[in-house]
């Protein structure tokens, strides 16, 4: 069974991303980017790979998150995209548009029954050992 194995993740509207950056760099010490900043961890069963977990503002108005109107959306890490799916779907979950894939992992969306997009990420086994910066091309900031 496929699953989810650690938050990726906090993804949040604002009113001015570039400020609310500045102003977690300059208060509590983040290294922010263009696209937040990125907490790097190390695996618990395999301490010598890291992973790490985004945190990133978004322009308000950010089609991003859509359809959902909430001001924010959770990133889970998953084992199995394709096999999450489909047990999703079994289960009738709504499942946002198509999997996208980028040289930093495999993407999907589905709704809560709350009206919450949720980000299902099933990163490389390759992954990036420092900041992720510039290298999220994908997002629409």
């Amino acid at each position: 069974m496929a699953k989810v194995t650690s938050l990726g993740g906090i993804l949040f509207k604002s009113d001015d991303p570039k400020a609310q950056n500045e102003w977690y760099k300059k208060h509590l010490g983040l290294q922010t980017g263009d696209y937040g900043t990125t907490f790097i961890w190390r695996k618990h069963a395999h301490p010598e790979q890291t992973g790490f977990t985004v945190w990133s503002p978004f322009s308000n108005n950010t089609q991003y998150f859509a359809p959902s109107e909430k001001s924010f959306m959770i990133n889970f890490r998953v084992d199995n995209l394709d096999e999450l799916l489909a047990q999703l779907k079994e289960q009738g979950v709504q499942q946002v548009g198509e999997v996208q894939d980028y040289e930093y992992g495999r993407f999907a969306w589905i709704m809560d029954p709350e009206g919450n997009k949720i980000e299902l990420w099933q990163p490389l086994d390759n992954e990036p050992s420092d900041s992720l910066g510039n290298d999220i091309t994908g997002l629409d900031h």
